[in-house]
Formats: C-alpha cells, sequence, structure tokens
C-alpha cells in the first residue's frame, strides 16, 4: 500500500510539517521544515501565511492524508489558543484539498514512535531519524515533531488496516 501523510506540529510563530510516503514497508521523508510568520504582524496576517503555506505543501506534494497533534491545554492559556488557531487553520487547509485528517495526543506519538508513551523529545527525535533513515535529526524541533506525528499515523493506519483486515476475513 502506498500512502502519503502530512503531518503538521501546530504554532503560530512556527509551524511544523513533514511529508513522508509509505510504499509496503519502506517509509520516505520528502520533505519537512517550518512555516515562520513574523511576530510583529497582526494575527490573521499570519494565520493567513500559515493557510498559504500548507495549502503550498499539500499542492506540491499531493498528501492524501493529515496528521495532526491534539491541542494539549496546559497552563498557558494564551499559547493553547494560539496552538489552536494554527491547528484550525491546517484543518481547514486539509478540508479544502480533501485530505483525511487523524489527530494524535503527544502520548500516542511517543507511544507509536519509541514503544514508550514517557519517551523524552530527543528519544523521540533519534527515533525519527532511525526510522526514516537520516543521517541527522530533522531541524528545527517543530520539522522533527511533525515527521514523528506522519510516522505516528503511518504505523497507527497499518495497524488499523491489519486489524481491519483480520476482522473483515473472520466475516467470510
Amino acid at each position: 500500500m502506498t500512502r502519503c501523510v502530512l503531518g503538521v506540529d501546530p504554532g503560530t510563530a512556527r509551524m511544523g510539517y513533514a511529508v513522508i510516503r509509505q510504499d509496503g514497508g519502506q517509509v520516505n521523508l520528502l520533505t519537512c521544515g517550518v512555516i515562520e510568520t513574523a511576530s510583529a504582524s497582526p494575527l490573521e496576517e499570519r494565520l493567513s501565511a500559515l493557510y498559504s503555506g500548507i495549502l503550498q505543501i499539500i499542492d506540491e506534494f499531493r498528501p492524501t492524508e493529515l496528521a495532526i497533534e491534539e491541542l494539549f491545554f496546559n497552563r498557558n492559556v494564551r499559547s493553547a489558543l494560539s496552538v489552536g488557531q494554527a491547528r484550525g487553520v491546517a484543518l481547514l487547509a486539509a478540508a479544502h484539498r480533501q485530505l483525511r485528517v487523524f489527530h494524535y495526543t503527544p502520548l500516542e506519538v511517543k507511544e507509536a514512535v519509541t514503544g514508550f508513551g514517557r519517551a523524552r523529545k530527543e528519544q523521540v527525535q533519534e527515533m525519527v531519524r532511525v526510522l526514516l533513515g537520516l543521517s541527522a535529526i530533522p531541524e528545527p524541533d517543530d520539522a522533527a515533531d511533525a515527521a514523528a506525528l506522519a510516522l505516528c499515523h503511518v504505523n497507527s493506519a497499518s495497524g488499523r488496516e491489519r486489524y481491519d483486515r483480520l476482522m473483515h476475513a473472520n466475516d467470510s
């Protein structure tokens, strides 16, 4: 099975992205990076820039699925609202390009990538490097986080598909 997944680590200052292609058991990183916005710009301009950037990536690499982090609410309400707005922009872009959207918690990402839900950030980044056969960890951190989200989805989706095939085989 071939799958092309866009992973997005939402943020208004920097939105991490990574596109990976799975072809059978082979997984390759096609691109990764960040879309950065100027903190001095009005919020609506920053969100517009994020939207345009995500659409450009979707149009260039043609992913069919988006893996995005669930909003994790901590003590910083302002930060959570900002991430939520950036997340909404990515979801809107995905809807406009008919991508299927999958949401993952940080715990699910760590578990899928390292096998340990309480893994440290450095452990997740190193496993991203290893699983994608890269010579270095993707930089900046937001890009590595987006790659981890895409890998999480590939691992989770493959497991779901195996389960579905097994269940349908038992129905016959």
